[in-house]
């Protein structure tokens, strides 16, 4: 199989093509309801994210170019439960739908139960999202459940889709 990506550590360079991504609301209202961010904001974010214990961030690099494509992170990382929740963005539209998101979320999943030990990984998606939901049950993640009209995104209501994926159990 051909590598598209690497995951790495976030770099301070990294953080003005982050700042661009939360504030183009196209890419946003895949996965959250958009208003637009302050420098600030994204400063405080951006120095919390690389310290934070309970998560581990990676920016997604094209392989052939070494630019920033993308994010993805493991939030709420759990010890005792060994759990967590996966996030992940793809930013740069020209790699939209070229399989990185799925080599992504591949990476990151085996870099959760390999390397942190989690047992279970869980994420959230909005149901209008085809695309990302064909990516996460490529990768092994179940159905777990649907949280009706749980969010409103450009004034409709949106189901969330629960998944998840058991080391052991959906491998």
């Amino acid at each position: 199989m051909i590598q598209l990506i690497n995951l790495r550590p976030a770099l301070d360079s990294d953080s003005d093509v982050l700042f661009e991504w939360i504030n183009n609301r196209d890419l946003v209202v895949f996965n959250a309801p958009f208003r637009t961010i302050s420098s600030a904001e994204h400063d405080a974010w951006f120095a919390r994210i690389r310290t934070e214990e309970s998560a581990t961030f990676f920016i997604i690099e094209d392989v052939k170019t070494g630019i920033a494509i993308g994010s993805c992170q493991l939030l709420n990382i759990h010890p005792t439960h060994r759990s967590a929740e996966l996030q992940i963005r793809i930013g740069a539209i020209d790699f939209q739908n070229l399989g990185a998101g799925s080599e992504a979320v591949g990476k990151l999943t085996d870099y959760g139960f390999k390397v942190l030990n989690l047992r279970r990984i869980s994420l959230h998606v909005f149901a209008t999202n085809t695309r990302a939901i064909r990516t996460y049950e490529k990768n092994g993640y179940i159905h777990e459940g649907r949280l009706r009209q749980a969010i409103r995104i450009n004034e409709c209501w949106v189901d969330v889709i629960c998944m998840a994926k058991i080391r052991g159990v959906d491998d």
